[in-house]
């Protein structure tokens, strides 16, 4: 998810750690990740469709003998691993994003009913959790402490092929869209909301939840 905000500071992984207010970022950050990946269960449980990613997971939890949260998990790593030819360096959010909202996904998983009756329960259950998605990303980018593995890999990807942001998001997440449903990953309504909703929802409430920090001196 790529959101710009005036006060977000273009800092390195050590730059991140000694930017200060690190209680406060660290509180958000995980708060923000567990929102994140409880949003994932709720559109899910919708059963109206996912954002790309994570019709993905679905699609290989139906493949191989792990939950959904731990698929993500799983996919988080090996996506981190593509950073290293980048030259990309993780900051602690990075890390603390693969673990936390797979964790928090199944969790919430567990919590919910296997499936919601009528259509009204559906729609507020999918578009709630475009929200609280939208809401969660704007708290742990806000954080300061490193993007998500799949956001670094995509703005990576972009500095590397001089591409804008937007169109190599657009062809990594049709290539990631089209893999999970050939491997029976939900897409449907949810897929269009999520495209179409999460991006305003996040430029909403970044402002609201960055926190404003000082560049290190070097």
């Amino acid at each position: 998810m790529a959101a710009e905000d005036p006060a977000l500071l273009n800092l390195d992984p050590l730059q991140q750690l000694r930017a200060g207010r690190m209680p406060l970022r660290l509180a958000q950050l995980v708060v923000g990740l567990v929102i994140f990946g409880a949003s994932i269960a709720i559109v899910l449980r919708s059963g109206l469709g996912m954002a790309p990613w994570d019709v993905l997971h679905v699609g290989l939890s139906h493949h191989l003998p792990l939950s959904i949260g731990s698929v993500s998990i799983l996919v988080g790593m090996i996506v981190l691993l593509l950073w290293i030819p980048l030259r990309q360096w993780p900051g602690l959010g990075t890390v603390l994003n693969i673990f936390v909202v797979g964790t928090a996904l199944d969790a919430t998983l567990a919590l919910l009913p296997e499936s919601l009756d009528g259509w009204g329960w559906r729609v507020a259950a999918l578009v709630g959790g475009v929200v609280l998605n939208g809401v969660a990303g704007a708290m742990y980018i806000g954080s300061q402490l490193g993007p998500g593995p799949r956001d670094g890999l995509m703005t990576s990807l972009s500095e590397l092929t001089g591409r804008s942001v937007g169109v190599v998001r657009t062809v990594i997440e049709v290539t990631v869209l089209a893999l999970g449903w050939l491997l029976g990953g939900p897409v449907g309504l949810g897929t269009l909301v999520y495209a179409f909703g999460v991006g305003p929802v996040v430029q909403v409430f970044l402002p609201r939840f960055t926190i404003r920090l000082t560049r290190p001196a070097a």
